[in-house]
């Protein structure tokens, strides 16, 4: 079993943040209005996995049409690094880049208990993988509100003592159809019992894109599909009187790339593999060589393929945010966007993938919203995917524990301004008030997160 573990490289600068972070604890009471059952605002966040933000515009999409007249549409999200779906999910719900909320990889290794995570496996179940953050699921629910998940990445998990008051066990083979459906009767039910905040999530069109590559014509069929859905949803939400209420988000984890059986990158014609063992998957590869192996690997890698970048863990970009976490291994292999990081060409090949530099268009998601919280027919040009958590915080009126996002970046998407709506500071914010959430460019502590 694991332990909750405190990323560990923090300098007494990150120290000295931490000191001027506001105490956030879970219990501190709502900041906004109180809501009784009777008027506690709705919020769904639904999840199309790989649906790139180019997607919408590639075949006739009439529903996200629909949801941008009514809303508000996000040109370009920075989602976060890497761009994998476990990290990117649980960096929606926390408002953490996954250096801090712990979740670096759909294929982890923690060496401080010597233990591994994968999605495959019943690993994923474990707990403690999960407490280095609390999801918007549980705050809430400590809030005294209610929530409901179907199938998004985590949330069958017992997180911090607590489930999300419904969900449905993980099932891929479940329809969307039957998830909307089970959803919709969560938001319908009885004023004490109906949801407050939901999630949902769908595997497409990302197991597609994986099979056939993002430019095959085949994916047409697919995301046209996924319109389709996204249809049924609100035809469900309007049939159970709950369209004008719930407000709606929908969005991604990440995009997809093309690749070509013509860009593989085979680690051993480079390094022996005896002297290292290999943690996740292309395109970003985790390497943790055997002990005392380090330099040698290191070396052996480092400029090996001019399509391949080699880092040392501490050498990482710091606009990546991703080394302050044991869970990250002490050498990353990065490919260059289409190209493929294989052992040797034996393994199984796929015409899409995702995971490369988050600033990469390819890997950017789809972002559309609509409700009374929202503008309508509103078009921004950018935000972050960590911003996300502080809007679904401020939407739902509950007080956001420490987060990496800024509402103050996505503020101009509500249809009424915060009370405290303020220009963005060109200079570093002063220590914030109790309504505002810290905006942070450094990795927070485990103790910054009140656990």
């Amino acid at each position: 079993m694991l332990s909750c573990l405190v990323p560990r490289c923090c300098s007494p600068l990150l120290h000295l943040w931490a000191v001027l972070l506001p105490i956030v604890s879970l219990d501190t009471p709502n900041h906004h209005q109180d809501h009784g059952v009777k008027d506690r605002p709705k919020l769904l966040l639904l999840s199309f996995d790989g649906f790139r933000w180019d997607y919408i515009d590639r075949v006739p999409t009439p529903n996200f049409r629909r949801i941008m007249d009514k809303g508000v549409k996000v040109e370009f999200v920075e989602n976060t690094y890497i761009t994998k779906t476990y990290p990117n999910h649980y960096s929606m719900v926390t408002g953490l880049y996954a250096e801090t909320h712990g979740i670096v990889a759909n294929e982890m290794y923690d060496p401080a208990v010597n233990k591994s995570f994968s999605m495959e496996t019943d690993s994923m179940y474990d707990s403690r993988w999960w407490e280095e953050a609390v999801p918007l699921w549980v705050t809430i629910q400590r809030d005294g509100g209610r929530s409901g998940a179907a199938m998004w990445p985590g949330s069958d998990v017992q997180i911090h003592g607590m489930f999300p008051n419904r969900y449905l066990q993980y099932n891929a083979s479940v329809s969307f159809e039957h998830r909307v459906q089970q959803i919709v009767e969560w938001f319908s039910a009885s004023k004490e019992e109906a949801v407050d905040f939901g999630v949902l999530y769908w595997e497409e069109p990302d197991e597609s894109g994986h099979n056939l590559g993002p430019q095959s014509p085949l994916m047409d069929a697919i995301i046209a599909g996924i319109d389709e859905k996204l249809g049924f949803l609100m035809s469900e939400l309007k049939k159970a009187g709950l369209d004008d209420k719930v407000n709606l988000i929908v969005t991604s984890d990440h995009g997809m790339a093309q690749l070509s059986p013509e860009k593989i990158i085979e680690l051993d014609e480079y390094v022996d593999r005896e002297l290292y063992t290999w943690v996740d998957k292309s395109p970003v590869v985790g390497i943790l060589p055997k002990e005392g192996k380090l330099d040698e690997v290191y070396a052996s890698l480092l400029d090996a393929n001019p399509n391949m970048v080699a880092y040392k863990k501490e050498h990482i970009p710091e606009r990546l945010h991703y080394q302050h976490n044991t869970r990250i291994m002490p050498i990353l292999l990065e490919a260059k966007e289409g190209w493929t990081i294989m052992q040797n060409r034996s393994g199984s090949f796929m015409l899409g993938n995702h995971g490369y530099d988050n600033t990469l268009r390819s890997m950017q998601p789809v972002f559309v919203a609509r409700g009374p919280a929202f503008r309508q027919n509103y078009v921004k040009t950018s935000m972050r995917s960590v911003d996300l958590y502080p809007l679904m915080c401020h939407i739902l009126s509950i007080q956001p524990l420490p987060n990496n996002g800024s509402l103050l970046n996505v503020q101009d998407l509500l249809s009424s301004l915060p009370a405290f709506s303020t220009p963005t500071p060109a200079h570093p914010p002063t220590p914030p008030k109790a309504n505002r959430s810290w905006e942070m460019s450094r990795p927070l502590l485990q103790e910054d997160l009140h656990l």
